[in-house]
């Protein structure tokens, strides 16, 4: 292997390596803000949920606020299967999901 191909395969290997940290890499979690003892987060739907990860403390009720700007169908209802709530989420509005601790998976 001469100088050119280890530099390709170099080069190469930098585009996929990024590719997978962005796909496969660990998700930084955001902390839910207390509020009158109500946990708040923001999410921003955009091609997917922003932040992906939000840490909440149990026992608390949370306040999800999903904020749609996109028009897919792809994100027109968020779905908490196992706190058994589906809420839809309509294009280009704020939408806010309560979840209360009673909620719990059992």
């Amino acid at each position: 292997m001469d100088t050119a191909e280890i530099v390709v395969v170099v080069l190469a290997a930098v585009p996929i390596g990024a590719l997978g940290w962005f796909f496969f890499g660990p998700c930084r979690a955001r902390g839910a803000r207390l509020e009158g003892g109500v946990q708040r987060a923001e999410v921003t739907v955009r091609g997917g949920y922003r932040p992906a990860v939000i840490r909440v403390r149990q026992g608390v009720p949370v306040e999800l606020v999903f904020d749609r700007q996109e028009s897919g169908e792809c994100t027109d209802r968020v779905v908490f299967p196992g706190l058994r709530v589906s809420a839809g989420l309509p294009a280009f509005q704020r939408t806010t999901v309560r979840l209360r601790p009673e909620w719990s998976p059992r």
